[in-house]
């Protein structure tokens, strides 16, 4: 299915798995993210080899750099390692790993597995939620500072309630802690 975005861009739907993914394209179908993405994932591309059994690999490191895996460069890696598009988005879904929505510089997990939710998970979650202005769908900031995500386990029940910022553990959380560790990362942001 294709939108008009505006006179010069196209939105392309691409529906798979019952999960709805958009390219923007110009009006020739040129991909609309600036060059540096295409050269940055030639790069990726070169170091682990354009060849199938690539595509993991390449589509981690394109995710550690950008924080997502953008659409349009999913479509691209699969040129360049000549695999069809819906093997890639396939490959792509299948993996929970892999997101196609931005993430905030700061990825917050915080675990609701059952020590952690028994041990009052919720109220941090509720707490960071608040605070960051998030809930109901929305689990990134504007200024794209935070994304809070909830898992299922951290695989630190000891340690529970437990969240993670960037994969830096933080044990026995509070409302009140959590809290304080954001403002502490907005701090070292404006410095």
């Amino acid at each position: 299915m294709l939108f008009l975005y505006n006179l010069n861009t196209e939105i392309h739907k691409l529906t798979f798995r019952d999960r709805h993914f958009y390219i923007l394209t110009n009006r020739e179908g040129k991909n609309m993210l600036e060059q540096s993405y295409y050269e940055k994932t030639d790069e990726i591309i070169e170091l682990h080899g354009a060849k199938a059994s690539s595509l993991i690999p390449v589509m981690q490191d394109v995710q550690a750099e950008y924080r997502y895996l953008p659409g349009e460069l999913l479509s691209y890696i699969a040129d360049k390692l000549g695999i069809p598009l819906a093997k890639a988005y396939s490959v792509a879904t299948f993996y929970e790993n892999f997101s196609f929505d931005p993430k905030g510089k700061y990825v917050i997990k915080v675990c609701d597995g059952t020590a952690c939710h028994v041990r009052k998970s919720v109220p941090v979650r509720e707490a960071l939620e608040k605070h960051l202005g998030l809930g109901k769908g929305k689990q990134t900031t504007d200024d794209m500072l935070f994304t809070i995500e909830i898992v299922s386990c951290l695989g630190a029940c000891g340690l529970a309630p437990v969240m993670t910022v960037n994969d830096k553990v933080h044990p026995k959380m509070t409302p009140d802690k959590a809290v304080e560790i954001i403002d502490e990362l907005k701090e070292g942001e404006c410095e």
